[in-house]
């Protein structure tokens, strides 16, 4: 096949084999989430002036998987077999190679390798320690 087709998402799913379509599909929002955070609104700017970096995408991901599913964040990542951030990028190279995105010259795989443990990327945040109060008496 020629190199310079662009797939559709549903072939580059089925050729990964390894993540589901909503992966991909979680990717590809988050990464659109993540560009309008950083840079604004992306209306009429080329498109070289819209890159993030592997670590900023990670971070957008973290933030918008937390903004989306909330405590579940890892739970549904973890279905669909994103387990670290070095997931996030077999994704990102993966519809690379699909040419449903573009990278730099700079970008490479390893960008995205251990950019935050998981585990603890995840967890809520720790509730306040108070006293217990009576709120009303019988």
């Amino acid at each position: 096949m020629n190199q310079t087709v662009r797939k559709t998402l549903e072939q580059v799913v089925e050729e990964s084999g390894h993540y589901p379509i909503e992966a991909f599909e979680f990717v590809r929002l988050g990464l659109n989430s993540t560009v309008q955070r950083i840079h604004g609104d992306a209306t009429g700017k080329p498109e070289e002036h819209l890159h993030v970096s592997g670590q900023q995408l990670c971070q957008g991901l973290r933030q918008f998987a937390i903004g989306r599913y909330g405590l579940l964040a890892k739970v549904v990542l973890n279905h669909w077999n994103i387990h670290k951030t070095g997931d996030f990028g077999r994704i990102v190279f993966t519809m690379i190679e699909g040419k449903l995105m573009q990278k730099t010259e700079e970008d490479d795989l390893r960008d995205f390798e251990n950019v935050f443990d998981f585990r603890k990327a995840f967890e809520p945040p720790e509730r306040p320690k108070a006293k217990p109060a009576c709120v009303f008496k019988l």
